[in-house]
C-alpha cells in the first residue's frame, strides 16, 4: 500500500529542517570553538594534546607497515650496491695480484743485475717534516717559508717534497725557519726527463702556474700527458722525483702541469739525499 501523499510531504519537510539545523549547528559549534580558543587557550591546548595522544598510537600502527616497506627497499638498494662494489673489488684485487707478481719479478731481476754490475747503492735519504708558515709568492717571486731550520738539520740546497711530488728546494736556512724556492719561480732550473723515452730538458719556472721545458731537442717528442721527472744531472736533485705532466705543446714551448698545487701545500718534507750539487755547497766562513 502506498503511503498518503501528506505523510510523504511531512517527512520531506522534516528532513529539510534537520539538514538546515545540522548546518546551523556546525556553524555555531565552529564559532563556539573559536571563542573558547580565544578565551581559554589552556583548555584548547589540553584538548589538542588529548586528541594528539589518542591519535598518536593509531598513526604509529599505520606508519609501521610503510616503515617496514621503506627499510626493505633500502636494504635491497644497499645489497645491490654491495654486490657492485664486491665485483669492482674483485677486479681490482685481480689487477693488484698481477702488479704484485710483476713487481716481485722485477725486484728479483733488479737484485740480480745489481749483483752482476757491482752497483754501489745510493745513500738513503733522511727527512724532516715541516709546516708551511707563509706563502711569500707574488708577481716577481714564488717561494714559501717553512717551520724548520738548521736546528732541525735543514740546509741550503736540500730537496722539498709534498705527497704528490717535488715542491722545490731550500734557498735560505735560518735557525728555526727556511725559505723554499718553488719549481714555478723564474729562478728555478731543474734537469728533467720527459715521457717514457726519457728526453732530456730543463724545467724553467716563469712565476706562473705552469713551468716550461727548455732545450728540449724535439718538441714533437713531448705529448700531453707525458710524465716529467728529475734526471739527476748536476746532482741538484736525485733522479726519478715526480714533478708533473705535460699539459700543452705549442709553438711557444711546452707547458708542464705540476703535481703539487701551490695553494694546497700545508706540510712538506725536507729531504737530505747527501747530494753535492752547487746549491748544497756552503760558502766558507770568514773570520
Amino acid at each position: 500500500m502506498r503511503q498518503p501523499t501528506g505523510q510523504i510531504s511531512r517527512f520531506g519537510t522534516l528532513k529539510t529542517l534537520l539538514q538546515r539545523f545540522a548546518f546551523l549547528s556546525l556553524i555555531g559549534l565552529t564559532f563556539a570553538l573559536m571563542l573558547i580558543g580565544k578565551a581559554d587557550t589552556v583548555l584548547v591546548e589540553r584538548a589538542r594534546d588529548a586528541v594528539t595522544d589518542a591519535v598518536a598510537p593509531i598513526l604509529r600502527v599505520m606508519s609501521e607497515p610503510a616503515s617496514v616497506v621503506a627499510d626493505f627497499v633500502n636494504n635491497l638498494r644497499e645489497l645491490a650496491a654491495i654486490r657492485e662494489q664486491n665485483a669492482e673489488l674483485r677486479e681490482q684485487n685481480a689487477r693488484l695480484l698481477l702488479w704484485q707478481s710483476a713487481a716481485q719479478r722485477l725486484e728479483a731481476e733488479n737484485q740480480s743485475l745489481r749483483a752482476l754490475t757491482a752497483l754501489v747503492p745510493e745513500p738513503s735519504a733522511t727527512f724532516v717534516t715541516a709546516r708551511v708558515a707563509a706563502d711569500t709568492g707574488g708577481a716577481f717571486a714564488q717561494s714559501i717559508i717553512i717551520t724548520a731550520g738548521q736546528s732541525s738539520g735543514v740546509k741550503k740546497g736540500q730537496v722539498v717534497l709534498a705527497g704528490e711530488g717535488l715542491v722545490g728546494r731550500v734557498m735560505q736556512a735560518g735557525a728555526y725557519s727556511a725559505r723554499v724556492l718553488l719549481i714555478t719561480d723564474i729562478n728555478s732550473r731543474i734537469p728533467v726527463l720527459v715521457g717514457e723515452a726519457g728526453n732530456r730538458a730543463i724545467l724553467a719556472g716563469d712565476n706562473g702556474l705552469r713551468p716550461r721545458l727548455l732545450f728540449l731537442g724535439n718538441k714533437s717528442a713531448a705529448a700531453p700527458g707525458d710524465k716529467v721527472v728529475t734526471s739527476g744531472d748536476a746532482e741538484a736533485f736525485p733522479p726519478g722525483l715526480p714533478i708533473g705532466q705535460v699539459a700543452r705543446v705549442e709553438e711557444g714551448g711546452v707547458e708542464v702541469e705540476p703535481f703539487v698545487v701551490r695553494d694546497k701545500i700545508q706540510h712538506v718534507r725536507v729531504a737530505d739525499y747527501g747530494l753535492k750539487g752547487i746549491l748544497a755547497q756552503q760558502p766558507p766562513e770568514t773570520k
